[in-house]
């Protein structure tokens, strides 16, 4: 006897789908074509999904939320999906899955698992912002979003000062001003950037000039809507400028924390990849002020380079 099945089950495909970040006539037909024909769609938030696909003509499909809070306990659910035959398509609310959205450990997840994966290319904020901001494009690197305070944030921006790639990066409307200072003081005010918002859409604009210009221009005006930055590259022969107010305050809160003054200064000489030397000089100069935090310093800056 037999259970009726000639050979193994079919199996299914998961399928990233590129989606408008604005303007929705960005949809491509392929794109819809997917979204139609796949048995369920996972995606961000399910009603602007609907909206979506109701732009599309696509009605009737089977939505399933999988956001940053959710995607690790949908990834068994999706994968059994395919597993079983049938197509899961994927889309965040806007551009493509996994790129600073959801996805990405659910791709790992099913190619770990020998599982098919495909893409349905479309519309990217990165690559808009990018090749519109008139910076180099041969080259480049994308951050995502900083850090939002802290060492953390300190050390990222000190990274992306050394950068010789044209970087890109997001950032929320209302942190744009403060993000460029902070780039100003790290990178130089002089560094060439461009400010893109609203990209696709009605009110597009897309800024350019110097990271001192830029930090004026935000504090002018109330932003709305995505922001995307594309900061230029460090010159090749270009030291980082590191301020060292940037160096004092990641010492200070090393101190605070407790650490003595050579782990501190090594850490933060290696963080920012500045001269452990003149991290040492700020350390002493720091320790210097009423009311710092303090130890039993270096005896002396030998062999410092």
């Amino acid at each position: 006897m037999t259970d009726g099945r000639s050979g193994p089950p079919a199996r299914g495909a998961l399928v990233l789908v590129g989606t408008p970040i604005g303007n929705l006539g960005d949809l491509s037909p392929r794109a819809v074509q997917v979204l139609r024909d796949a048995e369920v769609v996972y995606c961000e938030d399910t009603r602007h999904s609907r909206k979506l696909l109701t732009h599309a003509g696509i009605t009737g499909a089977s939505l399933r939320s999988l956001h940053e809070h959710n995607e690790d306990e949908r990834i068994g659910e999706v994968l059994r999906a395919v597993a079983d035959g049938r197509t899961v398509a994927v889309v965040s609310d806007a551009g493509m899955p996994g790129i600073s959205d959801p996805g990405s450990r659910l791709v790992a997840a099913a190619a770990q698992a020998g599982l098919p994966v495909s893409v349905v290319p479309g519309p990217s904020a990165v690559l808009t912002a990018l090749v519109s901001s008139g910076m180099p494009t041969d080259r480049f690197c994308f951050e995502g979003f900083l850090p939002r305070s802290g060492k953390d944030r300190r050390e990222r921006v000190a990274s992306v000062a050394r950068e010789q790639r044209t970087t890109v990066l997001f950032e929320a409307p209302g942190r744009v001003g403060s993000t460029l200072r902070d780039l100003g003081e790290a990178c130089g005010g002089e560094r060439r950037v461009a400010v893109a918002r609203e990209l696709t859409k009605l009110h597009e604009e897309i800024w350019r000039g110097t990271l001192a210009e830029g930090e004026a221009w935000a504090e002018d005006r109330p932003l709305r809507g995505e922001v995307v930055l594309v900061l230029d590259g460090a010159e090749p022969s270009e030291e980082p400028a590191v301020g060292d107010e940037v160096l004092a305050g990641a010492l200070a809160e090393r101190l605070a924390a407790g650490e003595r003054t050579r782990g501190a200064v090594d850490d933060v000489a290696a963080g920012f990849g500045v001269p452990r030397k003149r991290v040492y000089a700020v350390a002493l100069a720091l320790q210097a002020v009423p009311g710092a935090p303090t130890d039993v310093p270096d005896p002396a800056p030998e062999g410092m380079t």
